[in-house]
Parts: structure tokens; sequence; C-alpha cells
């Protein structure tokens, strides 16, 4: 190959490597900004409940059913309630909503308040850190275009996954101070 060959191609290289990047950070901001609460607290969920078995997720108002989700998980939720850092299980028992972040490296997400009191002891005697960070969040930043079919795999480390849309919608209905019940089974 001439040098003047190698030099075409390196500069095409170059102009695609460029043209990648900006292209993924453009992904990455498609659909990004914070959205507004619902603008009638009667129609914001009082409760937050997860079916770790049926890969569900359900808001509440007063007892009904607002909203039903289909979620990924920890890639080991099957087996039981999260116990250390890393074990990739998704907690099981009765947490809060307690911050949001609408920076996260997921599009948005909501903590959930694991590990309580219960969760660090347990970790403690078993001689173990026992994690923490789990969210309810959308997608990674960049890869929203794989929308509804993120949940044909569990994929999080823990966390509860929706697609970008649906959080967005989550968000806007879930207060801070939610409570949220996640069970290895539940049936409405």
């Amino acid at each position: 190959m001439s040098p003047r060959s190698v030099l075409l191609v390196l500069g095409i290289t170059a102009l695609l490597a460029v043209g990648l990047y900006g292209y993924t950070k453009l992904l990455a901001r498609v659909g990004s900004g914070t959205p507004p609460m619902a603008a009638a607290a009667a129609s914001l969920a009082d409760h937050i409940v997860v079916s770790k078995a049926d890969k569900a997720m359900y808001l509440f108002r007063d007892d009904r059913i607002l909203r039903r989700y289909r979620i990924s998980m920890g890639s080991n939720w099957k087996d039981g309630h999260k116990q250390r850092e890393g074990d990739e299980r998704t907690p099981e028992g009765a947490y809060v909503i307690d911050w949001r972040n609408p920076n996260s490296m997921a599009h948005l997400s909501l903590h959930i308040s694991y590990p309580n009191a219960a969760d660090q002891e347990a970790a403690r005697r078993q001689g173990y850190h026992p994690g923490g960070n789990i969210m309810i969040h959308g997608l990674p930043n960049g890869w929203g275009a794989l929308g509804a079919i993120h949940h044909l795999l569990d994929w999080t480390d823990g966390c509860i996954a929706v697609s970008n849309a649906e959080m967005r919608e989550i968000w806007s209905l879930v207060p801070n101070g939610t409570p949220i019940e996640i069970h290895a089974r539940w049936q409405p």
C-alpha cells in the first residue's frame, strides 16, 4: 500500500472515530432532562410493589394499581435476597425511595434505601459489606434504543431496570418517601 493510501485510510478512520464518538455522546443525551412530577397529587403513587418471580413492578395509589412495568434485575436475582456487595442479587424487603438522581449513569434513577439496619447487621455478622446504591433506573446512557427488549436479560448489578420512557413516567409519579416492597413472589 502506498504512503498516500495509508494516510487516506488513517484519515477516514480518524473521521469515523470522531463521528462515532459524537454520535455516542448524542445518544447519551437523547431523551435526557428531568421530567416534572405529575400535576395532581392524587395521581402520584403512594407505594410500589415488586414481584421478582414475575419480573414486574407495580405502582399503587390507595390500594389500586396505577401502572405495571416489566423489569430487569440483578443477574442472580433467583438466588434470593441481596446479602453483600457484588452478589448481583436484587434485595427483598421493605424499603423507601429516599432520593433521586437526574444525572445518573443510567437514564434517571430513584434510590432504594437498601441496606436497612437488618441488612447491615446480617452482612456484618457474615463479615461482608452489604453493598448499596440499589436503584430503579432506565437504560444506561446511550443505550435507550434498546427500549422494551432490555427485559429479555437480567443485566443489572442488583437494581431494578425499566425502559427510558417508563423511567420518565415512574420519575413523575413516584415522590421521595414512597415505600417500596420487594418480594420473591407476589400476586396482585
